[in-house]
């Protein structure tokens, strides 16, 4: 587990590298889609942080929402601006929906939000251990779940930013926001696309130090925290800016946290 291709964000934690040993698990083929989650909510009648807020973080060109709703940029990261009545129905603001995307990713999912869905389908988010075991498809400290070929090589392999970030997308992979699920080609392990697209939740707290002390068998991560471990990358990311789309590549938000790039999928144990 850990950095091998010398990519490292230093301040990501992506080091030391060291081995890990897990129980056996099952993991969702694809990110939780948005019909996923709409069953969910009708179901169970769920809100979710970003409906409580009033609102939530959606990247400038993906806005669709009148004027005052939109409450300005984050500060240091411009490209992301604050939209009211952005959700996971919304995910452009209130002006959007999800009608014929309900193949897409579902976004603007909060950890907490994540946990609920997960209570509800009786499965769990994955730890960050499990979530690199199986994002690495069987291929052994390789950059990428498909080996260290870049992701344009042969033709693009996931959904990340193309052009000038962040005023400008080519669209070379056809995407300028989320992609279907089982876009590009599953790994070696049969998920698809767990870099690129959307970011996805772990259950760990995060900490940049956690690997020097880290427990071989079944890491769960640190016991205590204010953010919990995103992983996998975006549709949002770009050598310039982000190259978080690989295999060991770290994140982290508060677990109340929601945005346009971020979803998730789940974990069960195996039991005989």
């Amino acid at each position: 587990m850990g950095d091998s291709s010398g990519d490292r964000n230093p301040m990501d934690g992506e080091l030391p590298q060291h081995p890990v040993a897990l129980d056996e698990f099952e993991i969702d083929a694809t990110a939780v889609t948005n019909d996923a989650f709409a069953r969910f909510v009708a179901d169970t009648g769920y809100r979710t942080e970003a409906e409580t807020f009033g609102f939530s973080a959606v990247f400038h060109l993906a806005v669709n929402a009148p004027d005052d709703d939109v409450m300005g940029s984050a500060s240091g990261t411009p490209w992301w601006v604050g939209v009211r009545g952005a959700d996971w129905a919304h995910p452009g603001g209130r002006e959007s929906t999800v009608d014929g995307i309900g193949d897409h990713p579902a976004v603007h999912i909060s950890w907490n939000d994540a946990l609920a869905y997960c209570e509800w389908a009786g499965r769990r988010l994955p730890t960050e251990a499990e979530w690199e075991y199986a994002a690495r498809g069987g291929l052994d400290r390789k950059k990428y779940p498909w080996g260290d070929d870049e992701v344009d090589a042969g033709g693009w392999r996931a959904n990340i930013w193309q052009g000038e970030f962040p005023v400008r997308n080519t669209l070379e992979d056809g995407f300028l926001t989320t992609a279907p699920v089982r876009s590009f080609e599953p790994n070696g392990y049969g998920l698809w696309q767990p870099v690129g697209n959307v970011w996805e939740w772990c259950a760990d707290w995060f900490d940049p130090r956690f690997y020097g002390v880290s427990p071989e068998e079944n890491p769960l991560g640190p016991s205590r925290g204010g953010a919990r471990v995103l992983r996998g990358g975006s549709y949002l990311c770009h050598i310039s800016y982000c190259n978080r789309y690989r295999n060991s590549a770290r994140s982290q938000n508060t677990p109340d946290s929601s945005m346009g790039n971020a979803g998730f999928r789940t974990v069960a144990a195996v039991t005989s």
